[in-house]
């Protein structure tokens, strides 16, 4: 790549890396701002939830807003509403206020990471350059959770509030870099107000995953007819924007997207994937301080191997990728983490740190070989005027997953382990609802392993052939065949 490739990829994969550290940090900070501000385990729960609430609710909008109103432009202004609203987090005094400015960061998430993708699907080539590329980009986010567990552990034993304070300066100074390092585009984008951008759309399928995760969260301590009643309000909501999106001259989602069965179950792994993820941590977080009596620090530490992947990603999952195709490594991910879920279980009130160990190993070797592959098949074969959207389809699919499985491990959590008027269970009573909540992150590996083992790949692996793979395209149904490219 030439230098000013080089220079354009740092300060993308320095915005991802931005968001993996502010999610870590905020991770390992829960139990210390819980305690500040009195939050119950289900209010606790939508600090992380309204997050991701907020990125996955309006990505789709983000990806096409990138297609349609420059790439550039976007990435660049809505890296500029995340510093501000990182930094006004730090100053909540009540958990309102904190999970409000969690929600507007989160969206200013959601514009600012499709368009930073698409600028990399859209400048290099798919082959060998884009692959690497996507990798080192995925590997950067996981460099940054890594060093956001660390750096969690170490201000949060100051003061939780510098868990949002500290992401101001990195933001600072990737938006600095943006504006010299990433060039304007040859071509302008469509000028504001040309082409009529889906807010509708946008605003029903953020109800819709609202509503269906509140479903999911309150199931368990209310009624039937409350829980009924936002399932059915949820579903409704979905029906509408599949309605506004059939009748739309610029839809959000153009439907015919859907039809690639690739496509779908890419975005049901990664949906399924990221669910086990957020709830395998924040069970894990939960059990290793408010149990055990870890401090902030120790549990970092404790969590670091999981960062393996900020090493694996861009190293030895593109000679697997290259060597197996992506939907074995995907698989191969994904089993490892049903292994890393299931050796958790069974730990105790005085479980070493040696038996957890192999867990937290497998975690991180899962997203290693899962999380990149995934990013490049969803983009994979997508044109490049909907590379936004294609973008923003499957990061959606991961952030409504979080909150799907921050959720589901929250609900039985509560349910196997009340909480009688602020007051903590026991400690047998609590073990016993971490227990039963390990079995969402669980769950939600094997069903992604078997969406991926259900259906073949895209493209396959062919012999190496002068340093590059040739593939043969194998399109479902109705697709067209691309042209042979290096193997995914």
């Amino acid at each position: 790549m030439s230098t000013r490739a080089w220079g354009m990829l740092f300060v993308l994969c320095g915005a991802i890396f931005l968001e993996g550290i502010d999610v870590a940090m905020l991770n390992v900070a829960l139990p210390s701002i819980r305690a500040d501000l009195g939050l119950s385990t289900g209010e606790l729960q939508w600090v992380m939830s309204a997050y991701v609430l907020g990125y996955g609710g309006f990505m789709m909008l983000g990806g096409r807003a990138a297609d349609l109103l420059g790439r550039r432009r976007m990435f660049v202004g809505w890296l500029s509403v995340f510093l501000l609203f990182s930094g006004l987090g730090g100053l909540a005094t009540e958990g309102w206020m904190l999970i409000a400015a969690r929600f507007v960061t989160g969206v200013a998430a959601a514009f600012m990471t499709p368009a930073g993708l698409s600028i990399i699907t859209t400048t290099f080539p798919e082959g060998p350059r884009r692959d690497r590329a996507l990798l080192i980009y995925s590997g950067t986010a996981a460099g940054g959770f890594s060093l956001g567990l660390v750096l969690g552990g170490l201000l949060s034993s100051v003061d939780w509030r510098w868990v949002f304070f500290a992401p101001v300066l990195v933001s600072l100074v990737v938006l600095l870099a943006a504006l010299v390092l990433i060039p304007r585009p040859a071509e302008q984008p469509v000028a504001p107000g040309s082409q009529p951008v889906d807010i509708t759309g946008a605003l029903l399928i953020t109800v819709a995953l609202m509503l269906l995760a509140v479903t999911v969260e309150r199931a368990t301590h209310t009624g039937i007819g409350w829980t009924a009643a936002t399932l059915a309000a949820g579903l409704a909501a979905l029906t509408a924007f599949v309605a506004v999106e059939r009748r739309s001259a610029a839809p959000l989602l153009r439907l015919g997207i859907l039809r690639s069965g690739t496509l779908l179950r890419v975005n049901a792994a990664g949906l399924l994937l990221a669910a086990a993820f957020f709830a395998f941590q924040f069970i894990a977080v939960l059990y290793l301080q408010e149990l055990r009596g870890w401090s902030t620090m120790k549990t970092s530490l404790a969590m670091l191997v999981m960062g393996i992947d900020a090493v694996l990603a861009p190293t030895l999952t593109p000679r697997l990728v290259n060597r197996y195709g992506n939907a074995r490594v995907i698989l191969g991910g994904l089993l490892l983490a049903v292994a890393g879920y299931g050796l958790f279980l069974p730990i105790g009130l005085d479980t070493v740190y040696l038996a957890m160990f192999p867990s937290m190993l497998l975690v991180g070797l899962s997203f290693a070989l899962a999380y990149g592959p995934l990013t490049i098949s969803a983009t994979d074969g997508i044109e490049e005027s909907e590379q936004g959207l294609a973008g923003g389809l499957l990061y959606t699919s991961f952030q409504f997953g979080a909150a799907l499985g921050l959720s589901a491990a929250t609900a039985v959590n509560v349910a196997v382990a009340p909480e009688a008027g602020g007051v903590a269970a026991s400690a047998q009573t609590m073990l016993d609802g971490f227990h039963a909540a390990l079995l969402v992150p669980l769950g939600a590996a094997i069903l992604a392993a078997a969406v991926i083992a259900a259906g073949p790949t895209r493209r396959r692996p062919a012999p190496v052939v002068g340093g590059a793979a040739a593939t043969v395209a194998t399109p479902p149904a109705g697709e067209s065949v691309p042209a042979p490219s290096v193997s995914r």
